[in-house]
């Protein structure tokens, strides 16, 4: 078997703007909401890091400051404050934050869309695979979902991409879905993508690709060759595209069912006030307190 690169980068996509958040947003990035008091970006940067990834490029908006200042130094007051008040244990919580990983940020330029972000931080990629993830979905799995997507990269090369099995009659509205050949369980060998089929029926089938893929560098150059004949009347400028060139030109994407896990999208209420029950449910110092609150409520 023929030694993959390592995959050292990544890139969080974080310049929406959290529409569905307003008043909440207009201040906060979305991407800073709590999963009871951890952010959600730093849930996905502590998965990323777990998996390998040293260098993390987020491509931010002109309202995402929360997000740099929350990964930079713990401020003197701050420390200052949580020693006279002897908490030692916050203290040592909030400096691990600035260290997690290199940390590099960019403003997004260029039109709406999720290959936006790669063509602003090719740049920083450079020829390396890489990670790209968002920041208001994940997949919570054990081994980790980026971990299950790198031993699929490890093992054949190319690009991997995350699947889940989504099939609501809203999930084809939502997300893209692809088809292809099952090579191995749970390995598909991508044949063609869509991106928000808008029902079962225009869908290749029921494999979702949401947040998290391993990419081939080669992408950035399909992107860059999109960019040029991108129209902005054709919608946004999506990625999905360039991969199913790639695909069409032989290159391989296979997707990676994943293993064990459940799927989280925070980027609706309803979702994310599901995601901080599930989450503060398993806390062992408020989880039974919840628990009986929640039975009482619906008693």
């Amino acid at each position: 078997m023929h030694e993959q690169q390592k995959v050292r980068k990544a890139v969080i996509a974080a310049a929406g703007f959290g529409t569905r958040f307003l008043p909440f947003t207009k201040a906060m990035p979305k991407e800073m909401l709590p999963l009871v008091d951890k952010p959600i970006i730093q849930h996905i940067v502590e998965e990323l890091v777990d998996a390998g990834i040293e260098d993390i490029v987020i491509v931010t908006g002109y309202h995402k400051r929360a997000i740099e200042d929350h990964f930079d130094h713990t401020s003197m007051e701050l420390r200052s404050n949580l020693k006279k008040g002897g908490k030692e244990a916050l203290l040592d919580e909030t400096r691990k934050i600035s260290s997690l990983a290199n940390f590099a940020y960019i403003r997004q330029k260029g039109p709406y869309g999720n290959g936006t972000p790669l063509i602003n931080a090719a740049h920083l990629i450079g020829n390396e695979p890489f990670i790209y993830t968002f920041a208001d979905d994940f997949v919570l799995s054990s081994p980790t979902r980026f971990s299950q997507l790198l031993d699929v990269y490890n093992e054949r090369g190319g690009s991997v991409l995350t699947a889940v099995r989504r099939d609501g009659d809203k999930d084809y509205g939502r997300y893209g879905y692809f088809g292809g050949k099952e090579i191995a369980p749970g390995i598909v060998d991508m044949e063609t993508i869509v991106e928000k089929p808008g029902s079962r029926e225009a869908s290749p089938s029921d494999l979702a690709t949401v947040s998290g893929y391993v990419f081939d560098p080669i992408i950035l150059e399909y992107l860059e060759k999109q960019m040029k004949i991108y129209d902005e009347s054709s919608g946004e400028f999506m990625m999905q595209e360039s991969m199913q060139k790639m695909v069409e030109d032989g290159r391989h994407i296979y997707g990676c069912e994943i293993r064990g896990g459940e799927f989280y999208d925070t980027g609706d209420k309803l979702e994310y006030l599901k995601t901080v029950i599930d989450f503060a449910l398993e806390r062992d110092d408020i989880g039974a307190d919840l628990k009986k609150h929640l039975e009482d409520k619906l008693r």
